[in-house]
């Protein structure tokens, strides 16, 4: 080879037969210098990729800056109702929806699931088959990673910290409702049907992640009560504690009626505020069947796990009736009433047939809900409904039928 210098060019010469093909030669020279070109390329691609993603996200955050400009500019004091402290936690009405973009294409990537699934419907309707079954799986687990995306994109725009308009929580709450119907179609698939004869208490709520806005809500109050029973079925692995099963909170109380386990105390269930800690040993991951039941006499109290008795007590709360005109919150613990959640004690997995009575059952009730006997009943102030529940936040229903779904 030679090389000649023309001013700022140099170019390389390179002797080649005759008859050989120029494409091959350049080939068998390249060598490392290919190598390297092959490199450089892909590292000038990944800086193109990271560019384009950080010119995203600075556009996504001048028009938070922007929207939140305006916001400043157009509200009341902060001393004034509903004002926000600064420092304070985010609660229901406080918290981050996220960028417009970032839902949106959430949003499409589901209609794109959706079309799927349907897509699939028609082919199961004509063909029970392994395959039918196997791309049913494939298309559930790509459900649960979109949940996952969709709840790990807004726990992240919740940490910034920056409130957003109410487009944005609009579309999350179309995104959430995409998930659910999703959920709910692929469950009717599994069981071959078309959803229509499902029965309205055949059903589990999901809680997949602890945070401050997925939960489920009971339609009405309970009653004023001077006893009763609570059961449900639950599952869960989650640690330190299961959090909040239920909450019931009254105007004045938050803290009515409620069952929670957070941090390293045990499960405790409180009565207007006071305590009873609870012989459950339940974060096993396998589903358990509690009941609890109270008279405001002597404030005597009973647990069952599994439809044995666990452990007695009194002076709970002796003489205080159980208010009506309250909320009753599932996932939930209420610092104020409907509302005030905290992540740290948020419910995490899986809750079913939650039902009160406004007395107490007798040990051979709870055995026959516990074993689900013919003759077990359901509550006669709450029962387990889909009619009777309302769910927010991303929390999701699944089929369940007791002693059938276990472990």
């Amino acid at each position: 080879g030679c090389s000649q210098d023309f001013g700022q060019t140099q170019f390389i010469c390179t002797s080649v037969p005759k008859d050989m093909d120029l494409c091959s030669a350049a080939m068998q020279n390249s060598g490392p210098a290919e190598d390297l070109k092959t490199t450089v390329m892909q590292l000038r691609e990944t800086v193109l990729q990271q560019k384009e993603t950080i010119m995203n996200q600075k556009e996504t955050i001048r028009e938070l800056t922007s929207k939140l400009t305006r916001c400043e500019s157009q509200s009341l004091p902060e001393s004034g109702p509903g004002g926000r402290r600064p420092g304070s936690k985010n609660t229901m009405g406080d918290v981050s929806r996220g960028p417009t973009e970032t839902l949106a294409q959430l949003g499409h990537t589901l209609q794109t699931l959706k079309q799927r699934l349907e897509n699939l419907e028609q082919y199961s309707r004509g063909n029970n088959t392994v395959q039918a079954n196997s791309l049913k799986d494939l298309l559930q687990n790509k459900i649960d990673d979109m949940e996952k995306q969709v709840l790990s994109r807004v726990n992240t725009l919740e940490e910034s910290g920056k409130p957003g308009p109410r487009n944005d929580t609009e579309q999350r709450n179309k995104v959430e409702s995409t998930l659910t119907s999703l959920h709910h179609r692929i469950t009717d698939l599994e069981k071959g049907k078309d959803g229509s004869n499902r029965p309205l208490d055949k059903f589990q709520l999901t809680f997949p992640l602890r945070t401050n806005y997925m939960y489920a809500k009971a339609k009405r109050s309970l009653p004023e009560m001077y006893s009763f029973t609570v059961c449900l079925w639950i599952k869960s692995n989650a640690s330190p504690g299961v959090g909040t099963p239920f909450s019931y909170a009254v105007p004045g109380q938050s803290n009515e009626v409620v069952l929670i386990e957070w941090g390293d105390n045990p499960m405790e269930f409180l009565i207007n505020d006071k305590v009873a800690k609870l012989p459950f040993l339940i974060n096993d991951g396998k589903w358990h069947h509690l009941c609890i039941t109270w008279t405001t006499r002597d404030g005597m109290w009973e647990a069952f796990q599994d439809g044995v008795m666990r452990g007695t007590g009194e002076n709970l709360a002796p003489y205080h009736p159980i208010k009506p005109q309250g909320v009753l919150v599932l996932g939930q613990e209420q610092d104020t009433l409907g509302g005030g959640f905290d992540a740290t004690q948020a419910f995490v997995r899986e809750l079913a047939n939650l039902n009160f009575w406004d007395r107490k059952l007798t040990i051979g009730e709870i055995y026959n809900l516990a074993t689900c006997n013919s003759r077990a009943q359901t509550g006669n102030v709450f029962s387990w409904t889909e009619a009777n529940i309302e769910i927010f936040g991303g929390a999701t229903k699944w089929t369940f039928e007791p002693c059938r779904s276990l472990n």
